[in-house]
């Protein structure tokens, strides 16, 4: 085994055993809603957090497929790191979206109850809890992790924080406008952008340059000559 398969095979190592532990954990409430969701029961499986995270994983391959198929193309087309970029495509795409759901799920007032909002910094964070705050932190980590791997426009620490915040303001105000019995709370912006930072800090040795994506250069004027 080479010193470049060697590295790879150390950093997977982390994210299967964390995925192994993952399932262990969630190995009973998933098997719930299982039978609901092979059903094919929009209730009962969609609009569950036990659903949507099995049929998260349920895409999981689908979502190593249409990574391989994209870097595929990409190395036959002669792109530079083909496998990054289509990793950070679809990697942002399959762990942004179920937690995006999953915070826009109506409550059981939904429509009936009118909109709160909650401004004051910090005065939620203290009832969030625990798994509360982890849960925010993740909303937006995918996203903070891979952007800047994909676009050398966001490889910048602020610009990973505001693309984190922008993204939370948008379901904050969507929870809103929606009336979906869900508390809007500046707290969770502030959750939110925090997890896309260090989810991004994490990913900081991969970031996407300017340098790799250099602009063509542009035709030079053939000079005329005047006699």
């Amino acid at each position: 085994m080479n010193h470049k398969a060697l590295r790879r095979a150390v950093l997977l190592a982390p994210a299967v055993l964390a995925l192994a532990g993952g399932l262990f954990v969630l190995r009973r409430p998933l098997l719930m809603s299982a039978p609901t969701c092979l059903a094919g029961r929009w209730h009962g499986c969609y609009d569950t957090f036990n659903g949507v995270v099995l049929m998260t994983l349920v895409a999981l391959p689908l979502a190593v497929l249409a990574a391989w198929a994209l870097a595929r193309r990409r190395r036959a087309a002669g792109v530079a790191d083909a496998w990054r970029l289509s990793l950070a495509e679809v990697g942002m795409v399959h762990g942004t979206v179920p937690f995006v759901w999953l915070t826009m799920m109506p409550g059981d007032g939904a429509g009936v109850v009118p909109a709160r909002v909650s401004l004051v910094p910090l005065r939620d964070l203290v009832t969030m809890g625990t798994l509360g705050i982890a849960g925010n932190l993740l909303v937006f980590a995918a996203l903070g992790f891979f952007a800047p791997m994909r676009c050398a426009a966001l490889a910048t620490v602020p610009r990973v924080l505001a693309l984190g915040a922008g993204c939370s303001v948008l379901v904050e105000t969507a929870q809103f406008v929606l009336r979906l019995d869900r508390v809007s709370s500046v707290d969770d912006v502030l959750v939110n952008a925090t997890g896309a930072l260090l989810a991004g800090l994490a990913s900081r040795r991969w970031w996407r340059t300017r340098t790799e994506n250099p602009a063509p250069d542009r035709e030079r004027p053939v000079p005329v000559l005047v006699r």
